[in-house]
């Protein structure tokens, strides 16, 4: 299905500007669906036929077509299938076409499409710097007799109060993307403060998250001060002419969201709906995920700083012994424990268990370039591109093998002695699925018919253990296509970082 941007760019000549008033309008009618129990409709005049022609005629000739669709959380829906993307004539919806043509508020019956044989439809112009750009339908069934109670004609009064906004363009709120997920809605509980700020109306479940944070007292005709909350909000509310959001704690067992939707007539304020929602689990999930969160990073820490005193401890042992192969093998296994190291140093200070890798990848190349590579031999390393984020698994494990690849590089590039200007090279890309890395030197190139697979080398069968193994990649050796006397050697990999 088409989004409510492709279906406006196809369909109609709505401006960048106009088409942001209308997403934000659709992303926050949740509330007006609510607020008077009807499914929702946003029309908007077609512009253009199916050949891109642009359309002439008037607002009252030209096809309409549903841009948006919503359904109440109070009530049932009127209609079970899809209506966004509909082309519809305007003679089948006359209502909607007069309120496009007159920008005024239009009230009438009209047929129904099969699933009822009339359907009650107000048509709102939606008004964007003073130039009616669509129309927004309540479609309800006609009332038989039933009389509303209490909660539901101040709902829809609520509702006939921001239609009127909507008229006027003041809703939705300049600058305002909508209401957070987590945002209460009508049904989690609501108050209806008038142009005093004072509690005109509260709903039951209003009440009830009320008494949840200590309010036991009847709040109609209260201010919020009076009843003991806070009212830092609700004046941001009423001199802003804002929205405004609070949460209020009563310790860390009770925790409840109050949202403030200031209502207008022209400029001025003249009441708020205050939504109200209990969200103490949710918030009690927030303070174990930040708990746990810390927890992890203190263990990569405690694990960062163990590698490095075993580190320490090898480092030790090497400078006493004697023979020069057991020397190596010391100084290559700490090379490894640090390339591991750094991984975990950057995961004590990163949040989640998803991590930079160019943050890892610049000090393990410093570190590389201090511990192989003396003044009188210096190799010049550059890294290019960018490997994204990954996931700390595979982040450690192309850590070490890039530590395996560079000490190759610098121990078996150049046997007759480092060249001036020696340099190694290391591509990345990340494409979200795969990440390429490409080790490219300027030495003397790999033997004749090398591979990977038929290498006995420690350090090589790591990485080719690494990479066909744990990170589920490939590897692979080859000329890097210099001249004769330095072709260079290329090593690609790739491996998936989901």
């Amino acid at each position: 299905m088409s989004s409510l941007a492709e279906l406006a760019r196809h369909h109609t000549r709505l401006t960048l500007p106009e088409l942001d008033h209308v997403q934000r309008l659709v992303a926050s009618w949740g509330l007006l669906a609510d607020l008077c129990f009807s499914d929702l409709l946003f029309f908007a005049g077609v512009d253009y036929d199916d050949d891109g022609n642009l359309l002439g005629g008037n607002d009252l000739e030209r096809p309409l077509v549903v841009l948006g669709q919503i359904r109440p959380t109070t009530s049932q829906t009127l209609f079970r299938s899809d209506w966004v993307g509909r082309v519809i004539p305007a003679a089948d919806r006359p209502i909607v076409a007069r309120c496009l043509d007159t920008g005024e508020i239009v009230e009438g019956d009209v047929p129904g499409d099969g699933e009822h044989d009339r359907v009650r439809e107000l048509c709102i112009p939606v008004r964007s710097d003073g130039r009616v750009i669509g129309v927004l339908t309540k479609e309800s069934a006609p009332a038989v007799g039933r009389q509303p109670g209490e909660l539901e004609r101040t709902y829809v009064e609520v509702f006939n109060r921001l239609a009127r906004m909507i008229e006027s363009g003041g809703f939705p709120f300049s600058g305002e993307e909508g209401p957070a997920e987590q945002a209460p809605r009508v049904g989690d509980g609501a108050l209806v403060l008038d142009a005093d700020m004072r509690v005109a109306y509260a709903s039951p479940n209003a009440v009830s998250a009320l008494h949840r944070i200590g309010v036991h007292a009847n709040s109609e005709g209260m201010r919020l001060g009076e009843l003991g909350l806070p009212e830092t909000a609700i004046r941001i509310a009423y001199t802003q002419a804002r929205p405004a959001t609070e949460e209020i704690e009563i310790g860390h067992e009770v925790t409840v969201m109050m949202r403030f939707i200031p209502l207008l007539e022209g400029e001025r304020v003249t009441g708020s709906l205050v939504l109200l929602r209990d969200i103490s689990e949710l918030r009690r999930r927030d303070r174990l995920l930040l708990s746990k969160d810390a927890t992890i990073r203190e263990i990569h820490h405690r694990v960062k700083n163990n590698l490095q005193t075993i580190s320490s401890l090898l480092r030790l042992q090497g400078r006493r012994l004697s023979s020069p192969e057991a020397k190596v093998a010391i100084e290559e296994s700490v090379r490894r424990i640090r390339s591991i190291a750094l991984v975990h140093e950057t995961l004590s200070h990163a949040a989640g268990d998803d991590v930079p890798f160019i943050e890892i990848l610049r000090p393990l190349v410093r570190m590389v370039e201090e511990g192989l590579i003396s003044p009188e031999h210096p190799i010049h390393f550059t890294v290019s591109g960018d490997a994204g984020i990954l996931p700390a698994p595979v982040a450690t494990g192309v850590a070490v093998v890039l530590t395996e690849l560079l000490q190759n590089v610098v121990d078996h590039a150049w046997p007759d002695g480092l060249l001036t200007e020696a340099s190694v090279r290391v591509l990345l890309s990340n494409d979200g699925d795969r990440l390429e890395v490409e080790v490219i030197d300027d030495g003397v190139g790999p033997p004749e018919g090398f591979t990977i697979d038929a290498s006995t080398g420690l350090g090589l069968s790591i990485v080719r253990t690494l990479i066909t193994t744990e990170l589920r990649g490939t590897i692979a050796f080859s000329s890097a296509g210099g001249p004769p006397h330095r072709p260079g050697t290329s090593v690609r990999m790739s491996v998936p970082v989901r």
